[in-house]
């Protein structure tokens, strides 16, 4: 088959085009000559646009999403906050689900020591490759610890969302707040009512 705009090309449009034939058909992806110079094509437009062309191999896996971690131990606002109570003080963090939704996280926005937090309402944000969320407080109280490394390593709240990527520490001022959030089963279940509505 004769492909007639190839002389045309030059430099890295060339290369280009033959990396995306040599990736496609290595990668299985394409069934005929033709489907692979169709996407050969568009990576060359996107390339002659000043756009990133997308890696030939790359796909949407077909692989199923595996199910959000939910610890036991822990309490869960709807807002899709944890909390891990230890004497009058709590340890309060975003969620697995919630990290996962959000996509990787670039910055985090932390409250002072010292300063309040009331339950419902929010206390910082992270901001990721998708959209900046509110962090809201499950619970009120006095902030007795900020993770000050989140400032450096965000991506603490996707890879360790229960453990390196905890938020912040509060001396609990109403602990009868720690009724009105869920335990790890009727969490488990709002994440699936919710997710079932998008």
């Amino acid at each position: 088959m004769k492909i007639g705009f190839v002389g045309k090309l030059k430099g890295p449009q060339v290369n280009l085009f033959l990396l995306s034939l040599q990736g496609l058909g290595a990668a299985g992806l394409v069934h005929s000559q033709s489907s692979a110079v169709e996407l050969a094509r568009s990576s060359i437009m996107a390339a002659a646009a000043g756009l990133a062309a997308p890696p030939p191999t790359s796909r949407i896996s077909s692989f199923p999403r595996a199910f959000s971690t939910v610890l036991k131990d822990l309490k869960y606002a709807d807002t899709h906050e944890w909390v891990k109570v230890e004497g009058d003080s709590a340890t309060i963090g975003v969620t697995d689900h919630a990290q996962d939704h959000l996509g990787d996280v670039v910055y985090v926005e932390l409250p002072e020591v010292g300063s309040t937090v009331s339950q419902g309402t929010n206390f910082g944000a992270v901001e990721s490759v998708k959209a900046t969320s509110d962090i809201n407080a499950p619970v009120s109280g006095e902030i007795i610890q900020v993770n000050d490394e989140l400032s450096e390593k965000p991506g603490f709240i996707n890879g360790s969302p229960y453990e390196k990527g905890w938020i912040i520490k509060v001396k609990i001022s109403d602990p009868s707040e720690l009724n009105s959030l869920m335990d790890d089963e009727k969490y488990k279940k709002f994440c699936e009512e919710e997710d079932g509505k998008h």
